[in-house]
């Protein structure tokens, strides 16, 4: 069996054990640690560098268009305030009651010996309607028939167009005038007619004459 001599083993064992010195391996590392934070430093400043860049940017443009979006917010509030008020006029205009058509119906109601001398009317507050007061005259052989004649044909004019229609008598009296109508003496009588309606739609339930009820003119 062949012997063999190391004649380096001393060399050998010192730099294997300077290899494994903790304190070298401890800077090793902490050097790659420090060259990672470093690292991990530099590309957070260039984000954060980035980030300053495009806020500067978008300064320069907010600073732009500033002056524009506050005039379009305050043309947004003007337009707001004019729909309103378009949308109160047209809540007024559609609301409000006309009175030259119901003068039109009343119109075609009064027969030729029949008069009016007095007509008061209002609308009452809160959409409840509106009331009206006739006053007047009839003329004929039954005075107080033609003043009813009078008040069934308001009930079926007013009764196409509204809603509600009530027609009654506050008075009706016979008067000790003559009154001459186409050559013939006739008798007359005083009438005074309470008119309430509301100006909305018509209702299925209005009051109306049958269509083949006999009317003395």
């Amino acid at each position: 069996m062949a012997l063999h001599l190391n004649l380096l083993h001393e060399e050998i064992l010192e730099h294997r054990q300077r290899q494994r010195d903790p304190l070298k391996i401890g800077m090793m590392v902490l050097a790659g640690f420090g060259a990672f934070l470093f690292l991990y430093y530099m590309f957070n400043a260039y984000r954060t560098l980035e980030i300053k860049s495009r806020l500067r940017a978008v300064e320069r443009n907010w600073t732009k268009i500033e002056p524009e979006v506050t005039a379009a917010h305050n043309r947004v509030a003007e337009l707001e305030g004019v729909i309103k008020t378009t949308r109160a006029l047209d809540n007024y205009i559609e609301n409000r009651f006309f009175w030259a058509p119901f003068l039109q119906k009343v119109s075609r109601c009064v027969p030729p010996n029949t008069q009016l001398t007095s007509l008061e009317a209002s609308v009452l507050d809160e959409n409840k309607g509106v009331s009206v007061s006739l006053e007047g005259v009839a003329a004929g052989r039954e005075p107080r028939s033609v003043a009813e004649d009078l008040r069934q044909m308001l009930i079926e004019q007013l009764g196409q167009g509204y809603s509600g229609v009530k027609v009654e008598f506050k008075t009706l009296e016979d008067l000790d005038a003559i009154v001459n109508v186409g050559g013939t003496n006739m008798p007359m009588a005083h009438y005074l007619l309470a008119v309430n309606f509301n100006p909305g739609p018509m209702a299925k339930s209005a009051a109306s004459p049958s269509p083949d009820r006999t009317r003395k003119r």
